[in-house]
């Protein structure tokens, strides 16, 4: 994936972001792995896996299998080595790849997942031909990703409204599709998957990390937005802390953008 059209800033700092939201979404995507179905003897391949939170849950799920992780980000993959290792879980590799590359080998996986992926890609089409390329004929590719147009809060914040508006046109001024959800069940089916299934959550809540989601991805969101000519340094900073304020306040509540979660199977 071409850092050019990345929005949300990588690194150490994004590595961050990362673990608040996988304890954020671990419930709903285990719940999907559940109703896919994962063996114990599953090879998996974990794409954009960032720190390797859900690799190393994969892991766990597939036990006598084993786990790929990959991502463009390598100070991230490095992160997640460390953080494999420290964890003494020995079924997982991570790589440096590129979605938007062919595959350097032919190796082949059962299970094959993205999550939060497409949105920041540029041809999301192209990406999803290289990586169902890496799909077993009978193994399935489970995808979640984002329709920030559902994204919602209460009571109504004019700083989470703005924050919502800048990040969609931060998206698009990538050339991004920050509304991809919808889209994915479409986009594996053009990809020649079948047995296309799809199923929607949306994380909410009025205590706890969810709330942070929001001013912690504006933070980190802030060198584009401003790159972008969308709003000043002076403007980004005074929006997040009206977010943390918000946040923090008893009673609000905050929602992730509405999830798409899509699955199908390679046929041949």
């Amino acid at each position: 994936m071409s850092s050019s059209t990345y929005v949300i800033r990588g690194g150490l700092e994004g590595r961050e972001r990362l673990r608040v939201l996988a304890r954020v979404m671990w419930p709903t995507t285990s719940a999907l792995f559940s109703r896919v179905g994962i063996a114990p003897t599953a090879r998996c391949l974990d794409v954009g896996c960032g720190g390797g939170d859900v690799t190393r849950e994969l892991a766990q799920i597939a036990s006598d299998g084993f786990v790929v992780g990959a991502d463009l980000d390598a100070t991230k993959v490095q992160l997640a080595r460390t953080e494999t290792a420290q964890a003494r879980v020995d079924n997982v590799e991570f790589r440096v790849d590129d979605v938007l590359q062919p595959p350097a080998d032919d190796q082949r996986f059962d299970v094959v997942y993205a999550r939060f992926l497409f949105t920041h890609l540029a041809d999301p089409a192209k990406a999803l031909e290289n990586i169902t390329a890496r799909v077993d004929p009978g193994g399935v590719l489970v995808v979640e990703d984002i329709d920030c147009s559902g994204h919602f809060c209460y009571p109504p914040s004019p700083a989470f409204a703005r924050y919502v508006d800048w990040y969609i046109k931060t998206a698009h001024a990538r050339g991004c599709d920050p509304n991809i959800g919808p889209r994915l069940p479409g986009l594996l089916r053009d990809a020649g998957l079948g047995d296309i299934a799809m199923n929607v959550v949306q994380p909410a809540g009025f205590s706890g990390e969810v709330k942070l989601i929001a001013p912690i991805t504006m933070e980190l969101v802030a060198d584009a937005t401003v790159a972008a000519d969308i709003a000043t340094p002076e403007e980004v900073n005074q929006i997040v802390d009206e977010l943390y304020a918000f946040a923090n306040t008893e009673g609000t509540v905050q929602s992730l953008p509405r999830i798409v979660q899509t699955w199908g199977r390679r046929v041949a």
